[in-house]
């Protein structure tokens, strides 16, 4: 009789995805992140599903601050905000001036590639108050090309390595197509100067690629042959829809029912959020048949992701993020290419801090002693690290009250007090500055709409504060 185990086993290798093919030299790598992309919006971009497809997809990934410069500070140094000390997108506590004299731009991802030898470009949208007209190119970037307050997508400046560029409304301006030429050009140059020999084996021969685009941010401005796409469509009306949690904080409590003018304004910016994103998922599309066709791809790792989520009717709010609904902070996080396995879905726990020591991590070398993150790259290879992180830190501080802050929302009932969460596999537990808490057992309750917090054993309430308070104050190694 034939044992069952090993038959077994050898089933379960059949049906598993296939491992990747080991690389023997460090990866090119091309990091598209975009703007307030919620996962709503991926079943509207065939090529991110085909990212997904050809790659590994984590399902567990979360951002540490669910506001644009916070986020991006955290993916630039692998730091939670409490150790960037960027928690806004401007002022005294946040934003690029404070990221700038804090020291911050000495050690980033940029830093870590540009000493492990890479090549590395930064497109498009870098932290809130950079302004290009500055001409300012921040350490570890070989090629810069970034702008300002672009969100429009036309009529914008772009500080192209030192040279300030203005460019107009015409359809071949739109900000997102001019980004992703100036990728394509990028990686055709690279792959071109090493087919000819004008790059030695002494010199810089990977490259690291970052396309930070605009969209789909307020206001939601598509390429024009796209304005007119998905006709009819509407916000989704999922089970968190216009509804208020049962035993809701203090700050959501009283949100009256949606207006048909609010789900009439919501359905027209979902609509426009699906078409603006359709020029970034041809520019996904267009960087990897660059890829292709320059025979690099299987030398070559392809991450896409967000800064944030971004809710828009869920919970009775009106379109925004901040908040530690899952909505808000649960982002896409794809990778296809060199050494990672196909068609691999990964329910660890991640979060953008562990953007940095991944990248360095595929260029071979160590990250640094105050990144709180942790290399993924094992988990893309199908992999899984002993003693992984069981939860996850979410931060959220005072909401954003200037007007010209991009992500101001004039109500301010929309936006949260200051908190901490801690997100694990099975439950999100939430503490606010005015005594407010929240527990939703997502696992039973996945759209958030139970609170629990006040039925929890007071033991219970102490440890999940305890194990909230260590997260919210670690550094570096304590954060593993």
């Amino acid at each position: 009789m034939i044992p069952l185990a090993p038959v077994l086993a050898l089933m379960a290798a059949a049906l598993a995805p296939p491992l990747p093919t080991p690389v023997a030299d460090r990866p090119n790598i091309v990091f598209v992140l975009v703007d307030d992309l919620s996962m709503n919006l991926v079943p509207y971009m065939p090529n991110v599903l085909e990212l997904q497809r050809d790659g590994t997809s984590f399902t567990n990934y979360t951002v540490t601050d669910s506001l644009c410069c916070p986020s991006r500070a955290s993916i630039l140094t692998g730091q939670y905000p409490h150790n960037t000390g960027i928690v806004k997108n401007h002022g005294s506590d946040g934003g690029f001036l404070l990221f700038r004299s804090r020291g911050e731009e000495k050690s980033t991802l940029a830093t870590d590639l540009r000493s492990a030898g890479y090549r590395t470009a930064f497109l498009g949208k870098y932290l809130n108050e950079y302004l290009p007209e500055s001409g300012y190119v921040p350490p570890g970037w070989d090629e810069w090309v970034a702008g300002g307050n672009a969100y429009d997508n036309v009529n914008y400046t772009l500080n192209e390595n030192g040279t300030v560029k203005r460019y107009g409304s015409d359809p071949s301006d739109y900000l997102t197509d001019v980004l992703s030429m100036k990728a394509q050009n990028f990686i055709k140059t690279r792959n071109l100067n090493k087919t000819q020999g004008l790059i030695t084996s002494t010199q810089h021969e990977p490259f690291f690629i970052e396309i930070s685009t605009y969209t789909p941010h307020l206001p939601y401005p598509p390429a024009p042959r796209d304005a007119q796409s998905f006709p009819g469509l509407i916000a989704p009306r999922g089970d968190a829809y216009g509804k208020v949690p049962k035993n809701a904080p203090a700050w959501l409590a009283p949100h009256s029912p949606l207006t048909a003018a609010q789900i009439a304004h919501m359905d027209r910016g979902f609509r426009k959020r699906v078409q603006s994103v359709q020029a970034v998922d041809r520019m996904l599309g267009d960087l990897r048949a660059t890829l292709d066709e320059a025979g690099i791809a299987e030398n070559t790792v392809v991450v896409f992701s967000s800064d944030n989520g971004y809710h828009m009717g869920e919970y009775r709010l009106n379109p925004g993020k901040q908040t530690a609904f899952d909505v808000d902070v649960n982002v896409p996080l794809v990778a296809a290419g060199a050494g990672v396995r196909r068609g691999q879905v990964v329910d660890a726990l991640v979060e953008n801090i562990d953007l940095r020591p991944t990248f360095a991590d595929l260029a071979g070398v160590r990250p640094q002693e105050e990144v709180d993150g942790r290399s993924v790259r094992r988990l893309l290879g199908g992999l899984v690290p002993m003693q992984w992180r069981t939860g996850a830190l979410i931060e959220h501080s005072d909401p954003a009250t200037d007007p010209a802050d991009p992500d101001y929302q004039s109500e301010s009932e929309n936006v949260p007090p200051s908190y901490d969460a801690l997100r694990t596999a099975d439950f999100t537990w939430v503490e606010y500055v005015d005594g407010s808490r929240e527990y939703y057992h997502r696992r039973t309750d996945p759209h958030q709409l139970l609170n629990l917090a006040d039925g929890l054993d007071p033991e219970r309430v102490t440890e999940l504060h305890d194990q909230l308070h260590r997260l919210a104050t670690c550094a570096g190694s304590s954060c593993k």
